[in-house]
């Protein structure tokens, strides 16, 4: 899939971060996209700013942590292209705290929407994309979290961790049937992921302190964007972003989980 031009790519998630910077990317290439996501506002404004290009783009409201919502949103991209060549099953949140003061609510919310979120797209989409018949390309957004756990991460480390598993098995499954499947893995990206996050404990204390460390530290989502791109044109099950340091630590959890456990245990007790 070298040439974008024509082709019909849905994102969740699109209205900011890496799913704003993927639409904006794959409209430079003249996909024609269908961008998702629970802020109508938000995503309107990608949608304006996209066409505003010279892209085509449509513009969905939709809770992907809504099995109803994802499916009533397949049927109409369906129903108007008849086809998806580009699945980017984005839509996630952040969550981070203390185990202990972490709530029910908390885990049914991150995994709702970071890990079913991505299965409710599979669902409403692959079956459909199967029918229509022709290569196609899924990414689905999981994280260095999804590599490496760390502390004070165990609901969104669970949900990452279950969209590579996820991931690999899809590929597995789908290849030999014309669709190819990434987990991209981002490590800190300068979103707006920790401004909106759920956060417990005294890790809630430090939230502007952590969101400027992001904004400062974190890599532009526009090279997540660019990963994705690179993914849908020459496959690779997990695509870590940035690679270089995504890859240094999950390279050593592979060498040695307790070494990795190590580091990661002794970067979290870092201030920003």
């Amino acid at each position: 899939m070298e040439d974008f031009a024509g082709r019909i790519a849905v994102i969740t998630g699109a209205g900011s971060g890496i799913g704003r910077a993927t639409a904006i990317r794959l409209g430079r290439e003249r996909a024609k996209l269908h961008l998702a996501d629970i802020d109508a506002s938000a995503v309107e404004a990608v949608r304006e700013e996209i066409e505003g290009r010279g892209g085509t783009a449509t513009a969905h409201v939709v809770d992907c942590s809504d099995p109803a919502a994802v499916e009533a949103f397949a049927e109409a991209v369906f129903a108007q292209d008849g086809r998806v060549d580009v699945l980017h099953n984005n839509a996630g949140i952040g969550h981070g705290g203390d185990v202990e003061r972490t709530t029910v609510e908390d885990w049914q919310r991150v995994i709702g929407v970071n890990l079913l979120g991505v299965a409710y797209g599979i669902a409403a989409f692959v079956p459909r994309m199967l029918a229509a018949g022709g290569p196609a390309a899924i990414v689905n957004t999981a994280s260095l979290a999804g590599l490496v756990a760390a502390p004070q991460m165990a609901p969104y480390s669970a949900s990452k961790f279950g969209v590579v598993g996820m991931s690999e098995a899809l590929d597995s499954e789908l290849r030999d049937r014309g669709i190819r499947v990434t987990a991209v893995c981002p490590g800190i990206i300068d979103t707006p992921i920790v401004s909106t996050a759920l956060l417990r404990g005294e890790v809630e204390g430090r939230r502007e302190e952590i969101v400027e460390m992001y904004r400062k530290r974190g890599t532009s989502p526009d090279a997540v964007a660019d990963a994705v791109v690179a993914a849908i044109r020459r496959p690779r099950l997990v695509q870590p972003v940035p690679a270089g340091s995504v890859r240094a630590i999950w390279l050593l959890k592979r060498l040695s989980p307790r070494a990795a456990q190590f580091v990661v245990r002794a970067l979290s007790k870092l201030r920003p």
